[in-house]
């Protein structure tokens, strides 16, 4: 599992952490019964504080995406087809090249429309 986080970023680092956890599940590449890394390991291998990792695992859990047990870590528990959404995105983002918008302003842009 390859999670990389952004410190200059605006968006918190526990976000972030999220962000590519749900990435990951939503491409198939974390299936559902897959134990992610204890938070221990995963904020020696990111250089962040255990607590940031620990956020991230429990906002996952209470998006459902995941499930927390004693001894057993984290479990990926829900991993929802995003099919559709990733083939839109791809046209978005296509779209995004060929009118050589930058990636931050179609960033942006996606930002605003979810709000």
């Amino acid at each position: 599992m390859l999670i990389r986080i952004d410190p200059t970023s605006a968006e918190p680092l526990f976000e972030q952490i999220g962000a590519q956890v749900r990435a990951l599940v939503s491409r198939g590449e974390l299936a559902v019964g897959t134990r992610l890394p204890s938070a221990r390991d995963l904020a020696a291998s990111l250089d962040v504080n255990l607590h940031t990792v620990l956020r991230a695992y429990q906002q996952l859990r209470d998006d459902g995406v995941i499930e927390l047990r004693r001894g057993r870590g984290a479990v990926v528990v829900s991993a929802p087809d995003h099919t559709r959404l990733h083939a839109a995105i791809a046209a978005a983002a296509a779209a995004a090249r060929d009118l050589d918008i930058p990636p931050a302003t179609a960033v942006a842009l996606l930002k605003e429309a979810l709000s």
